[in-house]
């Protein structure tokens, strides 16, 4: 460790004031917390559950690195320390955004990878695990309850029970809701409800469309909420769900709806009995 002209401890390199405040785990959310007000030692003690003797020493490093000062019993960050406090919570936003992803990152549409790179953190990842493989369906299921409208590209989940009871529930009270899916889903769909289907084709609040040439995920808009449904190639059951209501991803699932809505086709209720 050095010392500059005043006797203070200073790191050889940004990146070991940046390994510093990660080997513990409470430097960081002491720092922070120092940003939003002055607090006593004690307070700081009670927040982090460290040791008298460990927490003496983190503001003894964090002084002399500027990062904070002394005034009477309590401590309080300089701009110095506002600046680097700021810094580690976005990276450590980004890193938790990225542990998230990395995961279930080749599920996704390519898309995704294009999205500002701000956007990722917003995002709600919901993912089927072994000992809960409906987490995404019934991640689905809790917002479309909460819509008045739905436009849906490729909508399996929501098919799918407990989701398709809620999908009657909402056309029965008059809820705009169009779906664009493939024939062969059409077909299996209709062939297993041929009473419910033809009930609901009736219904001038639903259409359905059919597109021979759809992406391998769902893109749902339903109100200001964009969902994104990862689906496994062969047997179709919904892997991850990702939902979000930022702007540039809804800019984007409207895009994707238009252009396969422009030349899909309309499903008949006659359709279903031929």
């Amino acid at each position: 460790m050095s010392f500059d002209n005043m006797g203070h401890r200073i790191a050889d390199s940004p990146i070991d004031d940046i390994a510093y405040l990660a080997r513990s785990e409470h430097r960081v959310p002491t720092l922070v917390a120092l940003t939003e007000r002055p607090r006593s030692r004690s307070e700081l003690l009670e927040l982090t559950g460290v040791s008298s003797s460990t927490m003496r020493r983190t503001l003894d490093e964090f002084e002399d690195r500027i990062w904070i000062r002394k005034e009477g019993y309590q401590y309080v960050a300089t701009r110095l320390g506002e600046a680097i406090a700021s810094e580690m919570e976005t990276l450590i936003d980004r890193v938790e955004t990225e542990r998230k992803l990395r995961d279930v990152w080749h599920w996704l549409p390519d898309e995704v990878s294009e999205f500002p790179v701000e956007t990722w953190s917003e995002l709600t990842v919901t993912v089927a695990e072994p000992d809960s493989p409906y987490r995404p369906v019934n991640r689905f299921e809790s917002l479309l309850q909460k819509t008045t409208t739905v436009r849906f590209l490729r909508p399996e989940v929501a098919l799918m029970e407990p989701c398709f009871d809620v999908l009657c529930h909402l056309i029965d009270d008059g809820v705009d809701i169009t779906l664009i899916d493939r024939p062969n889903c059409h077909t299996y769909f209709f062939s297993t409800y041929p009473e419910r289907s033809s009930a609901m084709l009736q219904q001038d609040n639903f259409t359905v469309l059919e597109h021979d040439e759809l992406p391998p995920y769902g893109t749902g808009l339903l109100d200001e909420c964009v969902t994104i449904s990862c689906y496994e190639q062969g047997s179709g059951m919904v892997q991850v769900l990702l939902d979000t209501d930022v702007s540039e991803v809804r800019e984007w699932a409207q895009s994707v709806y238009e252009r396969y809505v422009s030349d899909a086709r309309r499903v008949e209720p006659q359709q279903i009995v031929e």
